[in-house]
């Protein structure tokens, strides 16, 4: 088992190729394993774990502070673009689970966790679990999100959908949100990335203002007569405009059933679906 563990060891420490950009997986795959051999192996083999896993952690970190420096700049960052997944509703990403791709986008945000439990909760207020990063670069595509939409995102929590959605494509972007310490760490991570065009309000979904807004995001942030509210005032804002509305998780169930919807793309709770209004 530890001449395995050697060979394989050796074997990434002569992979050059680890330490390129479009690694970031596989790197990603390597730390993993090392720190599943950590407590069986010896330490001089430790002291190569360590070096390796630094080596390893540095080209991510890099990166990252790429990426970073795109965004900065306005440029639409590449390994975003890279991600982006066809809208074929057949070949649009399934699961709940987080991959690469969110080590990737949390990397890149460096969002500030809030400490503490959440202020507002409630039986209709749904616990916060920010959408896996394969279903946002999915929900760009499908919903063909360009710089002239205006995205809000309800319940947006820590903010990756207003974030991510405006660097990829320079669309305008909303979180709302109750949660303060959720709008501060998002205004923060807004600020620093000099993204321009998102704005992250302190606000209840249900007395919102949606009159700027093309395109609708849920991940089922509330249940219930929240939902229903929410689901008349949008209602209301289809009969002056077309607009779009995405949907992951139990809601999308709820809103397929509006009669005042037309199911484009997707009805599964673990993908990305989209609904345009009558015209």
């Amino acid at each position: 088992m530890l001449d395995a563990i050697e060979h394989l060891i050796s074997e990434w420490d002569n992979d050059h190729s680890l330490l390129e950009a479009d690694q970031l997986s596989q790197r990603l795959n390597i730390l993993d394993r090392l720190d599943a051999y950590t407590p069986i192996i010896d330490s001089q083999l430790s002291r190569r774990a360590e070096a390796l896993c630094a080596r390893l952690e540095a080209a991510n970190s890099e990166l990252y502070q790429s990426i970073r420096s795109e965004i900065q700049h306005g440029v639409w960052p590449p390994a975003f673009l890279h991600a982006l997944q066809p809208s074929d509703s057949d070949q649009l990403p399934r699961g709940n689970g987080y991959d690469h791709l969110d080590e990737l986008v949390s990397g890149v945000l460096q969002l500030d966790e809030p400490d503490g439990e959440p202020s507002h909760t409630g039986p209709e207020n749904v616990f916060y679990q920010p959408t896996p990063a394969r279903h946002i670069f999915a929900l760009i595509q499908a919903a063909a999100i360009s710089a002239s939409d205006v995205l809000i995102d309800l319940g947006s929590g820590l903010g990756h959908i207003p974030l991510v959605v405006s660097a990829c494509t320079g669309a305008h972007t909303i979180g709302i949100e109750l949660e303060p310490s959720f709008i501060a760490s998002a205004r923060q991570c807004a600020q620093r990335l000099n993204l321009g065009k998102v704005t992250f309000l302190e606000q209840d979904a249900s007395s919102a203002d949606f009159s700027t807004g093309t395109i609708f995001y849920l991940y089922t942030p509330f249940t219930g007569s929240i939902l229903q509210s929410v689901l008349s005032s949008l209602r209301k804002e289809a009969t002056t405009r077309p607009i779009k509305i995405c949907t992951f998780g139990p809601c999308t169930l709820a809103i397929a059933h509006e009669p005042w919807l037309i199911p484009t793309i997707g009805l599964e709770t673990d993908q990305i679906a989209l609904f345009s209004s009558h015209a």
